[in-house]
């Protein structure tokens, strides 16, 4: 076998590691020593928040193409009429249900624990005056705006000017439209479509891959930039959200999904989990659902015992769609960054997000920094500057092993519980090789 770049030379999160420590450090030595020195802040301005800049805006180019393309094939896998409809139904009802009980879950952490207070309110402010233009931009935009407003702007008059705007939850609006009717829409034409969409979601993957084999440098720049003007304050932060997201997923993981094993599918926590733990070492090492999904799927049908037909359906479409754990990531980051720039956001902000997070966690791509473009757009769109997102970068690969976890979780007691449902329906199931495809 060809060893990949990956194998030959350092693993791209140990890069990532080393440019948080080389960015902190330096950024924290320049804060101690040359705070007030004129070089630094051109240093600043002109190096280090450019090449910062420039991740963040690949990250933007993305995220349109990604969620508009992934939210389509969510929709078309799991209402093919010719694919266990039934089966289809209670899938996309599990991934609804539980994907908000842990975005909310995080939601309420968030504000219990709030990581991100504590900064001087006169450095908030020279951060948000220092803020991307956009994003200032955007939160002028949403000043005053009702919430009848909010509701009615989810259906884009223009979604091509949605799409151009930012305005995510429009575009994805218009992309649930788009695949219920490409899925009640049987034709060669629609099939063409869909086929056509699944390239632009592998091309999305394939640059995503490339933007972040650039995080190493970006983390090491923008964390230049926030220890240089903060001090050690962000990293008091920085802990704070840490601990706060692993409590979360803690908490989803450990005591919600059991329960609903518990009662729905009635199988004992402790056997479950003995039964997954190869399924969940192999999410926790590769940070990718896409590429545990043979574990899973072998996991799932011999150690769980659940019905090939069952476990093929729910892990292939979970490995795109059901992520419980990116979701509730997705929340307590914009959440944070919000409170750690001093962003006020209301109760009917916050239920937006939740409803934001969990299509984002649908339209999330299944591999390593996959929720990158999602959360960055989310943070445009309520007027939080997304430079915040260096914050996270260097701790994001800890993070994303603990929440790809928490979503192979959620893939396997899915699968456990609606076979458990389906116990009486064994015949009326569709063969395999009506199996949806592998997004």
């Amino acid at each position: 076998m060809t060893p990949t770049s990956e194998t030959r030379g350092m693993p791209l999160h140990t890069k990532m590691l080393i440019g948080f420590v080389v960015g902190t450090l330096a950024g924290l030595a320049a804060n101690f020593m040359v705070a007030d020195a004129p070089w630094l802040d051109g240093l600043i301005t002109y190096v280090t928040d450019p090449v910062g800049q420039l991740f963040l805006r690949l990250l933007f180019m993305l995220v349109i193409p990604l969620v508009f393309s992934a939210l389509v094939l969510g929709v078309v896998e799991i209402g093919d009429p010719a694919s266990l409809g039934r089966i289809g139904v209670k899938t996309l009802v599990w991934i609804v249900a539980v994907t908000t009980m842990a975005v909310t879950i995080g939601l309420v952490a968030v504000n219990v624990f709030q990581p991100g207070q504590g900064i001087d309110p006169l450095v908030a402010e020279t951060l948000l005056s220092q803020s991307s233009e956009r994003a200032t931009e955007i939160a002028g935009a949403r000043e005053g705006v009702s919430g009848i407003q909010i509701l009615l702007n989810i259906v884009p008059r223009n979604p091509i000017q949605a799409a151009t705007e930012g305005d995510l939850i429009a575009v994805m609006f218009f992309a649930l439209m788009f695949g219920i009717a490409a899925t009640a829409l049987r034709t060669p034409g629609t099939r063409s479509f869909v086929d056509a969409v699944q390239g632009v979601y592998d091309i999305c993957l394939k640059l995503i891959g490339w933007v972040i084999a650039l995080a190493p440098y970006a983390v090491t720049a923008l964390l230049f930039s926030i220890t240089a003007r903060l001090g050690v304050d962000v990293l008091v932060q920085l802990a704070r959200f840490v601990g706060t997201v692993i409590v979360a997923l803690g908490v989803h993981f450990f005591i919600v999904i059991p329960i609903l094993l518990w009662i729905f599918g009635r199988m004992s926590p402790k056997t479950f989990f003995r039964g997954a733990q190869p399924a969940l070492l192999t999410a926790f090492s590769t940070s990718s659902s896409s590429a545990t999904l043979p574990t899973t799927l072998k996991v799932t049908e011999e150690n769980l015992g659940v019905p090939r037909r069952v476990a093929r359906f729910v892990c292939t479409l979970g490995a795109t769609a059901n992520m419980n754990g990116t979701a509730l990531f997705e929340g307590i980051t914009v959440l944070f960054l919000a409170q750690f720039f001093g962003v006020e956001l209301g109760m009917g902000q916050q239920v937006l997000i939740l409803m934001l997070c969990i299509l984002g966690g649908i339209g999330a791509a299944g591999v390593p920094g996959g929720s990158l473009p999602v959360i960055a757009m989310i943070l445009a769109m309520f007027g939080i500057p997304p430079e915040g997102i260096g914050l996270i970068l260097g701790v994001d690969r800890l993070l994303d092993m603990c929440r790809t976890v928490v979503n192979i979780g959620g893939d396997m007691a899915g699968s456990v519980v609606i076979g458990r449902s389906e116990g009486g329906h064994e015949g009326d199931a569709a063969p395999v090789d009506e199996m949806p495809r592998t997004v």
